[in-house]
């Protein structure tokens, strides 16, 4: 078997994977390096696997709510850590086999091993060292590994993993990353999560739900601070409804370890400390893409704080060499990684009509209890570009799926361009909202203006109503509320 192809993909999560589908689907010779385990973090350690773990959360705690459905649980509902754990694991498993049915399928050579860049159109791909996690499958014998591989486009697609910082360092023990709050072997009794973006809200909500004591703590003014404010704050009270505890305007200025504890010191913007001890902290302070070992260096590709450096259509500043998702800067989101992905191996194989992303459109989802997800401008940043602006908003309680279904605490809001009418915001906290978003994504990628919106019709009854409630409540026409 020759060791030329027309692409070499250096990672298989899901800008990997989905790159390396698209270029066979456009006859394009390709094959795929990876280390560890198809799918990468996001479908064996990230995006799926949570995604299970809140799943059994949520259904816990509609049993511990049972009666206000009017039903009764008999005996005590309660979670087997070993159990739920399993189930997420399955779920990945599944979904891990896929991604090599898919290979298979397209005709995709998978390469095992540790890839290299050792000069530009070729990578040295080495003997795997111990896995960073273990794969979810066993890596199969007698398939492509160590040996020179050749390629007219190489791109990388090495993702990125958590950040730590200096002092606090994860130790996999008493302070865990998501790879260890994703499989514990033991539920904790109480818990200290650095950082309240999407990984630090969501397993504070997952572990909140099995009944750990959890106090989260926040650099910034407000939790998850990419999102509008009027959606973090709401969404910040639901969650201390429901028991947890947030410190935001602090840092974890120094971590003391025991022999089945930690005590953070937990510093405030005026200076004063407090101590919190707990049996676990979980550092969730961003991830960092995976640069190192690569040959980037030898190469003289340009990075910058930490990711490579890209144009809109993956193109590093040596010739034949790209990258995507991750490891090329955020947004870090797996759908980006893809659609980047996508957009990448159509300009190499010259299809016309190639535009760069517009990342002003990637909605974001963050899937505690309440959801919250978000797309374009939030009310400050639109401000903030000088735009005048409508502001639209509609309550879940006055909606009657929503009461209906017992989930009657959310927020819609939607924002306007006031000259225009086109749609450049929409945020949302509330059941289900991470289903919705998508329908404000369409419509904004169709350059919708209010009007349009409002002509829609939306079925009844259904969560969605609420969004041309929104939608009207900006211009004053306002239905059922």
């Amino acid at each position: 078997m020759s060791n030329a192809y027309d692409v070499i993909i250096i990672g298989s999560g899901p800008g990997g994977y989905v790159t390396a589908i698209r270029a066979a689907q456009l006859g394009l010779k390709t094959a795929i390096v990876e280390r560890e385990h198809l799918g990468g973090i996001c479908l064996n350690w990230g995006c799926i696997p949570t995604k299970a773990l809140l799943r059994s959360a949520e259904i816990l705690d509609h049993a511990n709510h049972a009666k206000s459905y009017g039903l009764t649980l008999n005996g005590t509902m309660t979670a087997d850590v070993k159990d739920v754990v399993a189930r997420s694991r399955g779920v990945s498993a599944r979904l891990n086999g896929g991604v090599g049915f898919l290979m298979k399928k397209n005709k995709i050579d998978v390469i095992w091993g540790e890839a290299k860049l050792s000069k530009p159109g070729e990578v040295v791909v080495g003997k795997m060292t111990k896995p960073v996690v273990e794969p979810q499958n066993p890596i199969p014998k007698g398939v492509l590994g160590e040996g020179t591989y050749t390629a007219k486009h190489i791109i990388v697609a090495t993702g990125a993993r958590p950040r730590a910082l200096p002092g606090i360092e994860p130790d996999g023990k008493l302070i865990w990353t998501y790879f260890e709050a994703m499989k514990p072997d033991f539920m904790p009794k109480s818990m200290v999560v650095m950082g309240s973006g999407a990984i630090g809200i969501e397993f504070a909500s997952f572990y909140r739900s099995m009944g750990v004591d959890v106090t989260v703590v926040e650099l910034m003014a407000n939790i998850m601070p990419v999102e509008d404010v009027e959606i973090s704050t709401f969404a910040r009270k639901q969650l201390e409804k429901r028991g947890l505890k947030i410190i935001t305007e602090a840092k974890v200025s120094k971590v003391e370890k025991g022999t089945n504890s930690i005590t953070a010191h937990v510093e405030t913007k005026d200076g004063k400390v407090q101590t919190i001890t707990a049996d676990r902290l979980i550092s969730a302070v961003g991830v960092q893409g995976n640069i190192e070992n690569l040959g980037l260096e030898t190469l003289g590709v340009k990075t910058d704080r930490g990711c490579i450096v890209i144009d809109g259509y993956g193109k590093t500043n040596v010739p034949g060499l790209y990258a995507i998702g991750d490891v090329a800067g955020p947004p870090m989101l797996a759908h980006k990684a893809e659609h980047e992905g996508v957009i990448c191996i159509e300009k190499i194989a010259g299809l016309p009509n190639v535009h760069p992303m517009d990342k002003a459109k990637i909605p974001g989802c963050t899937y505690c209890n309440p959801q919250v997800a978000s797309v374009g401008l939030t009310e400050a940043k639109a401000k903030a570009e000088g735009r005048e602006i409508r502001v639209g908003r509609y309550n879940f309680n006055a909606n009657g799926k929503a009461i209906a279904l017992g989930e009657d605490q959310g927020l819609i809001k939607t924002i306007f361009d006031k000259k225009t009418g086109e749609l450049i915001g929409a945020h949302m906290v509330g059941a289900e909202v991470t289903e919705l978003i998508q329908g404000f994504v369409v419509a904004m990628n169709l350059e919708t203006t209010e009007e349009e919106l409002m002509h829609t019709i939306f079925p009844h009854p259904t969560l969605s109503e609420m969004m041309k409630e929104s939608v009207l409540d900006a211009y004053g026409r306002v239905l059922n509320a």
